[in-house]
């Protein structure tokens, strides 16, 4: 069965997830953006790569690093960028999902990028456009966020050149996190010698250990001689139930103080998707700290965007 993905070419058309995704094509948009982050340092900062096209970015669910960095890529590309306030929008009046992108189709939108709290909201969206309209992810429910992941894989392959031979750490609110799962499908595809699910057994998901990462509790013991932490926050919006019994003792267990980062390699990096809770999942000193490659992460995320519109937008129907 053909990844909805792709198009009858094995071309990348929409970016709904990272999982099914070759090797091949993950190197793809990581290559591409890597030509694309010298911009940064230019007078001119922009490529006509997508001009005359109209990019209608909706954003469901609150954001402010991925809607703006979504912006400022695609006005890079030199496309006409429109923001939809969902707010004040129609779909705020009962319309339909299907029927807001028919009318914003109707206006000759050529690609959607979408934030959305229900799982599965892109999928559906990127079955119902027309062959030549393209749909990017920006992250659905607990689902999925794929730029997230392919701008951490670029974070990693800056740092540490290789992915063969690193252990990487995902630590703190797996179960709720769309970040997470496309974390670990990129991590495994691109053949990382080891990934490891590190968090209380409330916020571990079950089937980790099928997705080829080895699981722990004990943060200590999970933290020991990795390459590459990935620290996530936790997802109180998405939580039903106390499943922790505060932020306090949540850091004291799980919190990533220098203490345990001195059980990381020397040369470990830490990295987080954003926003940060300082005081529960990370420790200022750490956020800030020598390791940290967090705002890197945000630089980047601008030229894989860019990569990403660029690649789905020029491929055929």
């Amino acid at each position: 069965m053909r990844n909805p993905q792709l198009n009858r070419h094995g071309e990348l058309t929409h970016l709904i997830t990272t999982e099914g995704l070759s090797r091949n094509i993950l190197t793809h948009i990581l290559d591409t953006a890597e030509t694309f982050v010298p911009l940064a340092d230019r007078d001119v900062k922009k490529v006509p790569l997508l001009r005359g096209k109209s990019v209608f970015n909706l954003f469901f669910e609150n954001s402010t690093r991925t809607r703006t960095t979504f912006e400022i890529a695609a006005k890079r590309l030199s496309a006409d960028v429109f923001n939809l306030n969902i707010n004040v929008s129609s779909a705020a009046k009962g319309e339909s999902l299907l029927d807001t992108i028919a009318n914003l189709s109707a206006m000759q939108a050529d690609l959607f990028v979408v934030r959305h709290e229900a799982s599965g909201a892109p999928y559906l969206i990127a079955q119902h456009v027309a062959p030549h309209v393209h749909v990017v992810n920006a992250g659905d429910g607990r689902h999925a966020h794929p730029t997230q992941a392919l701008l951490d894989m670029y974070t990693i392959r800056h740092f540490k050149k290789d992915f063969s031979n690193l252990t990487v750490a995902v630590v703190g609110d797996i179960l709720h996190s769309r970040v997470a799962r496309s974390n670990i499908h990129a991590l495994t595809t691109l053949g990382v010698a080891e990934v490891r699910a590190i968090g209380p057994l409330t916020l571990l998901p079950s089937g980790l250990e099928q997705m080829g990462v080895r699981v722990f509790t004990d943060m200590n013991e999970g933290l020991k001689d990795v390459d590459v932490i990935i620290m996530l926050r936790l997802q109180n919006e998405r939580m039903r139930g106390a499943l922790l019994p505060s932020s306090h003792e949540y850091f004291k267990h799980y919190g990533l103080t220098e203490e345990k980062l001195a059980l990381a390699k020397s040369d470990c990096i830490v990295m987080h998707p954003g926003p940060m809770n300082r005081g529960v999942e990370i420790a200022s000193s750490v956020a800030d700290g020598k390791q940290s490659v967090i705002l890197n992460q945000v630089t980047f995320g601008i030229a894989v965007r860019m990569a990403v519109m660029s690649i789905v937008a020029g491929a055929s129907a």
